[in-house]
């Protein structure tokens, strides 16, 4: 009986020990049973998109242009051959995108709104910075906080969590994803305004309560993304890449492949997602060939998880090597989304649409640390969360035939608020007047060559940036460290020249002190201070002379 009794209690500490251990592990596990989106998925049915008038009403040269947006997500600088000839490992070509810039105009310095998500999204979406709005961080679940906490102890000890000062308004629980306000106006509720057709396909990030869905934003219809699966894991033809990154065991536990119609019910997309997506986006096209229309396709490519068509896979098949597998899984996804761009465009050609489509291509951000990729946002140092070129710095073009000279090559620097001015102003539609609007019509100084702005700005808490004539400045107050760049000479962010500049460096705290006193507080407090390193990803191994910023979320 004693026996009995011993081995009992061992059995238990053993247990115990190997829950604590692996306690982020078991979390992870645990996401899917807890959280609200991965409610049981009905199978797939068919969207039925309405259909515009028969005939056009107006002849084309007469009517209002079409407006595309197609944003990828966490799509890197050199992730396309325009900027660099040939991504991966140099066999990766993206002409599909690469046309656009060159049918149209290539921004060479083209910037994220933010360094993550959603406050990206938010600001693209309403021409404003986020930090206007208190939209500063990116929202999660209630469970993350566990997750972060246990990763402090774990995984790097410089990661601060900061969860004693933080309310449970902070985290999302039963009442959805902390959205962007409903009080800010939307570019699709600008253009309804003026008569557009606005359809959203594929990732929001900006809320999924009432009155934050697209088709409460000026959407008339939405098929949007409800949890990031590509495929299922286990089917047939889908190739799955893993790391053991902290996100990526999270992403790949709670993920489900789900997508809903006007806020119903989650069910089964009808294939790759990517793929999927482009079907659902020439079908908008086709039933609005007649009419002025607004398509907002938010791709989830190359997002993690890292999952490609198999006949994507085998295209790079001289990709043999054991360490090639995720860069080869990830040169798949990208050429899955170049040929989504490319059956967009054909679509446009098929219909006579090409001369009067104003259609832009970016990216919400720069290429992530943790899918472990070393040269994503070649040449620039850094990554999707911090504020060095690599993660702010992103592929950027714009094509509108009837305005802008194909070929045009535009070397100023221009941002994803000027997104919103620029389809208004398309659209010859009024912009809010009672709100200060950042961003610009960019066309004007496309014909001009002149740059739209003087001064740009970037804050995620305590990592703030500015940007002015050339001269940028990252201020990191998690660690009381400032970088000063002269971008003109510096491009790519290697001589730190903060100690040698004192003016220069007090003429930028200045015009970044003077635009945080124009911010209101963040909606929810950040709850997390992460590290993230400049010039290695985070798969490799850290040492004591790493350069990196803190993001803090």
């Amino acid at each position: 009986m004693l026996k009995k009794i011993f081995f009992s209690i061992v059995l238990l500490i053993l247990i115990a020990a190997t829950l604590w251990i692996y306690r982020v592990e078991v979390v992870v596990w645990a996401i899917p049973k807890i959280i609200k989106f991965t409610e049981p998925v009905a199978e797939y049915k068919e969207v039925v998109w309405p259909e515009g008038p028969s005939a056009p009403e107006l002849p084309l040269q007469d009517r209002k242009p079409n407006i595309i947006l197609i944003l990828a997500d966490d799509l890197g600088f050199n992730d396309v051959s325009l900027y660099n000839g040939g991504a991966g490992d140099g066999t990766l070509m993206t002409p599909n995108i690469d046309r656009i810039g060159k049918e149209g105009v290539q921004f060479n310095n083209g910037y994220a709104a933010s360094a993550s998500c959603s406050p990206s999204r938010a600001s693209l979406m309403t021409g404003r910075y986020a930090t206007r709005f208190g939209y500063e961080f990116t929202p999660f679940y209630s469970i993350g906080r566990t997750i972060f906490k246990w990763m402090d102890e774990i995984e790097n000890p410089l990661i601060r969590t900061q969860f004693a000062e933080v309310s449970e308004e902070n985290f999302i629980g039963d009442e959805g994803y902390a959205g962007m306000p409903s009080s800010e106006i939307t570019i699709a509720e600008v253009l309804k305004q003026q008569g557009y057709y606005n359809a959203h396909i594929g990732k929001w990030h900006l809320g999924d309560t009432k009155g934050q869905l697209p088709t409460d934003q000026g959407f008339d219809d939405s098929l949007q993304l409800l949890s990031p699966l590509y495929l299922p894991k286990d089917d047939p033809d889908v190739v799955n890449a893993y790391t053991d990154a902290g996100v990526d065991r999270m992403v790949w536990a709670a993920s489900q492949f789900s997508v809903r119609f006007n806020g119903g019910g989650s069910y089964e997309p009808g294939g790759y997602i990517t793929d999927f997506y482009t079907d659902e986006a020439l079908k908008v096209i086709k039933n609005n060939k007649n009419r002025p229309f607004f398509l907002y396709l938010g791709h989830f490519a190359p997002h993690n998880p890292l999952q490609a068509l198999k006949e994507d896979y085998d295209h790079f098949h001289h990709l043999t090597k054991e360490d090639d597998h995720g860069l080869r899984v990830y040169s798949a996804m990208i050429r899955s989304l170049d040929r989504s761009v490319g059956k967009v465009l054909d679509a446009l050609d098929e219909y006579d649409l090409s001369e009067n489509t104003l259609i832009i291509f970016s990216s919400d951000n720069g290429g992530a640390n943790y899918i472990h990729l070393s040269d994503i946002n070649k040449p620039y140092r850094g990554w999707k969360l911090n504020h060095f070129e690599g993660g702010l710095h992103i592929p950027f073009m714009a094509k509108w035939p009837t305005e802008i000279k194909p070929g045009t090559i535009f070397d100023h620097p221009i941002h994803q608020n000027d997104i919103f001015s620029t389809f208004a102003a398309a659209a010859d539609a009024s912009i809010p007047n009672d709100r200060i609007i950042d961003g610009k019509n960019i066309i004007p100084y496309i014909k001009e060559n002149k740059p739209p702005h003087e001064t740009l700005f970037w804050r995620s808490g305590r990592l703030q940036t500015v940007l002015h004539d050339q001269w940028k400045m990252i201020v990191d107050k998690n660690q009381n460290k400032k970088w000063l760049f002269d971008l003109s000479n510096d491009p790519t962010e290697r001589n730190n020249l903060v100690d040698q500049m004192s003016e220069k460096v007090k003429l930028l705290e200045n015009l970044l002190e003077e635009h945080n006193s124009q911010q209101v507080e963040p909606n929810f407090m950040s709850v997390i201070a992460t590290p993230v390193r400049l010039d290695k990803h985070d798969g490799e191994e850290w040492t004591e002379d790493d350069e990196y910023t803190f993001w803090d979320n």
